[in-house]
Protein backbone atom coordinates (compact mmCIF):
# COMPACT_ATOMS: atom_id res chain seq x y z
CA UNK A 1 0.00 0.00 0.00
CA UNK A 2 1.51 3.19 -0.74
CA UNK A 3 1.87 6.22 1.87
CA UNK A 4 -0.15 9.43 1.84
CA UNK A 5 1.01 12.53 1.93
CA UNK A 6 -0.74 14.70 3.82
CA UNK A 7 -0.47 18.74 3.78
CA UNK A 8 0.32 20.37 6.98
CA UNK A 9 -2.69 22.01 7.82
CA UNK A 10 -4.08 18.50 7.62
CA UNK A 11 -2.13 17.12 10.31
CA UNK A 12 -2.85 20.19 12.62
CA UNK A 13 -6.34 20.20 11.98
CA UNK A 14 -5.91 16.12 13.09
CA UNK A 15 -4.46 17.21 16.08
CA UNK A 16 -6.56 19.83 17.11
CA UNK A 17 -9.61 17.41 16.56
CA UNK A 18 -8.00 14.87 18.79
CA UNK A 19 -7.38 17.38 21.65
CA UNK A 20 -10.60 19.04 21.24
CA UNK A 21 -12.21 15.87 22.08
CA UNK A 22 -11.47 15.15 25.87
CA UNK A 23 -12.58 11.72 25.88
CA UNK A 24 -11.54 10.53 22.42
CA UNK A 25 -9.51 8.02 21.85
CA UNK A 26 -6.27 8.26 18.98
CA UNK A 27 -8.16 5.01 17.20
CA UNK A 28 -11.44 6.83 16.90
CA UNK A 29 -10.22 10.36 15.40
CA UNK A 30 -8.23 8.44 13.47
CA UNK A 31 -10.85 6.06 12.24
CA UNK A 32 -13.02 9.30 11.68
CA UNK A 33 -10.13 11.07 9.52
CA UNK A 34 -9.79 8.07 7.34
CA UNK A 35 -5.96 7.72 8.63
CA UNK A 36 -3.70 5.11 10.16
CA UNK A 37 -3.58 4.96 14.00
CA UNK A 38 0.34 5.03 14.13
CA UNK A 39 0.09 7.82 11.76
CA UNK A 40 -2.41 9.91 14.04
CA UNK A 41 -0.18 9.12 16.66
CA UNK A 42 3.03 10.53 15.19
CA UNK A 43 1.86 14.09 14.39
CA UNK A 44 0.36 14.02 18.02
CA UNK A 45 3.76 13.11 19.06
CA UNK A 46 5.95 15.74 16.57
CA UNK A 47 3.53 18.45 17.74
CA UNK A 48 4.10 17.97 21.36
CA UNK A 49 7.83 17.40 20.02
CA UNK A 50 7.33 21.60 18.78
CA UNK A 51 5.52 22.48 21.92
CA UNK A 52 7.69 22.19 24.98
CA UNK A 53 5.94 21.02 28.17
CA UNK A 54 3.30 20.10 26.51
CA UNK A 55 0.57 17.39 26.57
CA UNK A 56 -2.33 15.92 25.05
CA UNK A 57 -4.43 17.90 27.67
CA UNK A 58 -4.39 21.24 28.27
CA UNK A 59 -3.96 21.84 31.98
CA UNK A 60 -7.05 22.65 34.03
CA UNK A 61 -7.53 26.66 34.50
CA UNK A 62 -8.29 27.89 38.20
CA UNK A 63 -11.87 27.49 39.15
CA UNK A 64 -13.27 31.23 40.20
CA UNK A 65 -16.50 31.33 42.48
CA UNK A 66 -19.43 31.50 40.20
CA UNK A 67 -22.90 30.61 40.74
CA UNK A 68 -23.86 27.18 39.27
CA UNK A 69 -25.87 28.89 36.43
CA UNK A 70 -22.47 31.12 35.57
CA UNK A 71 -20.89 27.69 35.48
CA UNK A 72 -22.93 26.07 33.35
CA UNK A 73 -22.86 28.66 31.14
CA UNK A 74 -19.36 29.02 30.81
CA UNK A 75 -19.21 25.05 30.29
CA UNK A 76 -21.86 25.60 27.47
CA UNK A 77 -19.69 28.39 25.34
CA UNK A 78 -16.71 26.02 25.98
CA UNK A 79 -18.55 23.06 24.66
CA UNK A 80 -20.13 25.08 21.66
CA UNK A 81 -16.41 26.42 21.10
CA UNK A 82 -15.43 22.72 20.60
CA UNK A 83 -18.22 21.70 18.30
CA UNK A 84 -17.42 24.71 16.31
CA UNK A 85 -13.73 23.94 15.81
CA UNK A 86 -14.61 20.15 15.46
CA UNK A 87 -16.87 20.89 12.64
CA UNK A 88 -14.66 23.67 10.89
CA UNK A 89 -11.73 20.57 11.02
CA UNK A 90 -14.07 17.97 9.65
CA UNK A 91 -15.34 20.36 6.74
CA UNK A 92 -11.77 20.81 5.70
CA UNK A 93 -11.39 17.03 6.52
CA UNK A 94 -14.33 16.19 4.00
CA UNK A 95 -12.99 18.80 1.39
CA UNK A 96 -9.73 17.41 1.66
CA UNK A 97 -10.89 13.64 0.95
CA UNK A 98 -13.14 15.07 -1.98
CA UNK A 99 -10.35 15.83 -4.12
CA UNK A 100 -8.60 13.09 -3.25
CA UNK A 101 -11.43 10.92 -4.90
CA UNK A 102 -10.87 10.18 -8.58
CA UNK A 103 -14.08 8.01 -9.23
Amino acid sequence: MAMKHYPPEFKADAVALYRSRPGATIKSVAQDLGVNTETLRNWIRADDGRRPGAHSTPPAAPAQARSPVEAELVAARKRIRELEEERDILRKTARYFAGETRW
